[in-house]
């Protein structure tokens, strides 16, 4: 376990796997008080990890070829709805953080203590496509799809980062730093699914609940499986990389590799 902690505590930040945790420095420095509504404590169903489907795969970035981890889900809304709420930067603070910046095709994006980037495909209501690191971070690529589903609309996501770097760092130290990127995406899209479900929640507060700490640990054992069928990753690294990613959104739970 120590292998992985020494590395990933340094690295996950520009990994992705803080796209989880950004709302821990809006708690701390909060812009505002939360309103009445956002106080409401919003139960989730933790059974709510197994609507996605999860992949790892290989996904060229612009610059090359690319490891990537895609996301699948469905959601109870049209096509148009979802599109607003992946887009419109007030309907985006609701569920994942404050953005600014020139928000178009060519222009730039800053989440707030979190990822930012540049816009490089905007079709609406269908794919988006954009840049996405941390500071000075590693440069890696998300990709949102859209797809409508009857009355409901199918999104992926797929993120994807330069093979060689990812390569390496398997050999190195394990995929514990891809799980705790799936385990991020898992925790955006289910905000995602609250917002669009009209669920009063907060984005800057709600990681701290029992709940979506549990929906956190079982999103890290579902990645688990889908790395090690994918890689070949041994028994005994592969549990390894899961308690790092289980400590790393929930600490207390007290699983140790």
């Amino acid at each position: 376990m120590e292998r992985f902690r020494r590395f990933w505590t340094q690295r996950l930040d520009a990994l992705g796997a803080e796209l989880a945790r950004g709302g821990r420095e809006r708690r701390e420095n909060p812009a505002e008080p939360p309103s009445t509504k956002q106080r409401g404590r919003h139960m989730i169903d933790i059974n709510q990890v197994n609507a996605t489907h999860r992949e790892i795969g290989n996904h060229a970035l612009t610059t090359g070829e690319g490891r990537s981890l895609l996301l699948r889900r469905t959601y109870d809304a049209p096509i148009e709805d979802v599109w607003s709420a992946c887009t419109d930067p007030d309907r985006i603070s609701r569920w994942l953080a404050p953005i600014e910046g020139d928000l178009r095709l060519g222009g730039t994006f800053q989440l707030k203590d979190n990822a930012g980037g540049e816009i490089l495909r905007c079709e609406e209501p269908h794919l988006i496509k954009v840049t996405w690191a941390f500071g000075e971070g590693m440069l890696t690529e998300v990709e949102v799809r859209l797809a409508r589903d009857g009355d409901g609309t199918v999104l992926e996501l797929e993120h994807s980062s330069p093979a060689e770097i990812v390569d390496e760092l398997l050999r190195t130290y394990g995929p514990g730093g891809t799980i705790g990127v799936g385990g991020g995406w898992d925790l955006a899209l289910l905000g995602l699914h609250l917002f669009l479900s009209d669920a009063t929640f907060d984005p800057a507060t709600w990681e701290d609940t029992p709940e979506v700490k549990e929906f956190a640990t079982r999103s890290c054992h579902a990645w688990g499986a889908v790395i090690q069928a994918a890689w070949g990753t041994s028994d005994d690294d592969i549990a390894a990389a899961i308690a790092f990613g289980v400590q790393h959104f929930a600490p207390e739970t007290g699983e140790n590799g």
